[in-house]
């Protein structure tokens, strides 16, 4: 008998994810879908995200409704993965009549990482790129590492892309009280290094430029102090949260925030000037907010609470997955 894969973001009923990986160029997509709709909120908090269409989840947003997300490589060249993703949902069947015969429109949110090459041309189609992923997208328990949105990513860039390691993918899934799911799907592309918050120890990040060890604080500071390449130091950490339990909107900006919390906990340092940081919470059931199990809730705020701290253990073992697995000699 084969072992169980583990849980993953499409451990979430409701919810399809799938790659497009250009290894030539390295880059890449990442497109999770949600065939029946879904409600969500966001948090931004990276001082230069690259984003599409997100004002209409955030707090001064009317529905908060998404039908897809994307997350692509090629900073704001990605952006045009979105394309890609609607011709996909449209061509399906997908999308929203308002009435009569007009098109269908397709609710879509994304974000971009900083992953432009230095030594070979750029890729400017993340059309295709969007559209194969969304193709791409199902139940099947998603790939991390360096895959997607992943492949051409890096952490630990304080010292230059060079003393850096590999970012990724990572992904995985909580169990909720009632029989409901949680999970998480990170893509790493951080200046900071990553550090275990259960030991404090650095897992992946800046290597000491004597090749020895991580770089030490007098070393990254005293750095600051020099003209540096602006592209070493741009990083971007795109979270998705997803849950298959009822909650209303506020319950998803809370869980938004818990995950750019578990962003801060395992980045070191986090949601800095040049960073896109952005965290999105969704939930595929939208009859209502309720508490799970049946009872009442113990005190107001209480379900945002089981879920934030759900929340944070999924996004974290999310990060730690994802560098873990693209430094596998580490």
């Amino acid at each position: 008998m084969s072992p169980r894969a583990p849980p993953t973001l499409t451990s979430v009923r409701g919810v399809l994810a799938g790659h497009a990986t250009d290894r030539k160029e390295s880059t890449g997509a990442t497109v999770v879908l949600f065939p029946r709709g879904a409600q969500g909120a966001i948090e931004v908090r990276g001082g230069a995200p690259g984003t599409y269409h997100t004002d209409g989840l955030g707090a001064m947003g009317s529905m908060g409704m998404v039908g897809a997300l994307f997350f692509a490589g090629g900073s704001l060249y990605g952006l045009d993965a979105a394309r890609g993703v609607r011709r996909f949902v449209l061509s399906s069947g997908g999308g929203t009549r308002l009435w009569g015969s007009h098109p269908k429109l397709v609710r879509i949110t994304g974000a971009v990482v900083f992953d432009l090459p230095r030594d070979h041309p750029l890729r400017a189609d993340y059309d295709e790129l969007g559209y194969r992923a969304a193709l791409a997208a199902s139940r099947k328990p998603l790939e991390p590492g360096l895959v997607g949105a992943g492949t051409g990513t890096a952490v630990g860039k304080l010292n230059g892309r060079e003393f850096s390691m590999k970012g990724g993918i990572g992904t995985s899934a909580v169990a909720v009280p009632g029989g409901h799911t949680l999970g998480a799907l990170v893509v790493m592309n951080a200046v900071g290094s990553v550090v275990d918050p259960a030991t404090g120890a650095v897992i992946a990040g800046t290597r000491s430029r004597e090749g020895k060890g991580w770089a030490t604080r007098e070393e990254i500071l005293s750095r600051w102090t020099r003209a540096r390449r602006a592209t070493d130091d741009r990083g971007t950490v795109l979270v998705t949260v997803a849950t298959d339990l009822a909650v209303t909107r506020w319950e998803l900006a809370r869980m938004a925030r818990a995950a750019n919390d578990a962003v801060a906990r395992c980045v070191v340092p986090a949601h800095m000037a040049t960073d896109g940081d952005f965290a999105v919470a969704v939930t595929t059931d939208l009859r209502g907010p309720q508490w799970p199990g049946g009872e009442e809730r113990p005190y107001p705020g209480a379900l945002a609470d089981l879920l934030g701290l759900l929340t944070e253990e999924a996004v974290t073992n999310a990060i730690t997955q994802s560098v873990r697995v693209s430094n596998p000699a580490t």
